[in-house]
């Protein structure tokens, strides 16, 4: 029998409120306001961001794991091809592609949740935002992008894999390209998407909107195809602050 007490919510007060159904108009006008005022934030630090390519991955891989390591390069060669590496900020896989972005001289981004264990901004950051939201924080995540790269990880990975495959599959993003690395770890997950073509709950070219592959030359070799090439991405244009704003790129 699953003991309830393991399921205790660690959210703010605030969002457990938000759960309990309607409350009063002015609490909801203040519940809007916080996230307004969330998102406006964060498109004013991001502002100079980009373009990126956005890596997802567990905060649990320690530096001596492979994963690490493999994200690490990963993080190198997504700066080689000249784009800003951003990730959810904190430790574990994100570190490591931060860690990569640093190590060419690339620029390393971070979109950092606040919860009460697991998550801190990493020390590879060039710039960061701290999120209480999480659907503000995804938003940020893909804001930006152009290409997604789906590491090793755990529910907050997939939901993250399997919201931008629904945007791309619906035409709510364009044909961006995501990379689902590490082929032992998701075997189950790609043979349980292969189960679902059966089901005809997706179509087979559905399992074509991602590449699943180890090869971190291939994951390059497609993005740049892709996201490079396939958008006719050139270099960024240089975009001029405005002071008042305290703005800085």
């Amino acid at each position: 029998m699953t003991n309830t007490k393991d399921f205790t919510p660690v959210g703010s007060i605030e969002e457990t409120e938000f759960l309990e159904g309607p409350r009063s108009r002015w609490t909801e006008l203040k519940f809007l306001f916080n996230v307004f005022r969330e998102f406006v934030y964060g498109f004013r630090k991001l502002h100079f961001t980009g373009p990126c390519v956005t890596v997802f991955g567990s905060a649990r891989f320690p530096e001596s794991h492979p994963y690490y390591q493999l994200s690490r390069l990963m993080g190198q060669e997504i700066s080689k091809l000249g784009f800003s590496v951003i990730t959810g900020g904190g430790p574990g896989i994100m570190e490591a592609a931060n860690r990569g972005a640093k190590d060419v001289g690339g620029r390393s981004i971070g979109c950092n949740i606040i919860l009460p264990r697991e998550q801190y901004p990493n020390k590879y950051l060039d710039k960061w935002v701290d999120f209480d939201y999480f659907f503000v924080r995804k938003t940020l995540l893909s804001k930006y992008s152009y290409a997604f790269v789906v590491m090793p990880g755990g529910y907050g990975t997939l939901d993250e894999f399997f919201e931008a495959l629904t945007l791309i599959q619906t035409g709510k993003f364009q044909k961006f390209p995501v990379v689902l690395m590490g082929k032992e770890y998701h075997d189950l997950l790609y043979r349980y998407m292969c189960g679902l073509v059966e089901e005809k709950t997706i179509d087979a070219a559905d399992l074509e909107l991602f590449l699943f592959t180890d090869s971190v030359e291939e994951a390059i070799a497609h993005i740049d195809k892709y996201a490079i090439q396939g958008f006719g991405l050139k270099k960024k244009k240089k975009m001029r602050t405005i002071r008042i704003l305290g703005e800085r790129a």
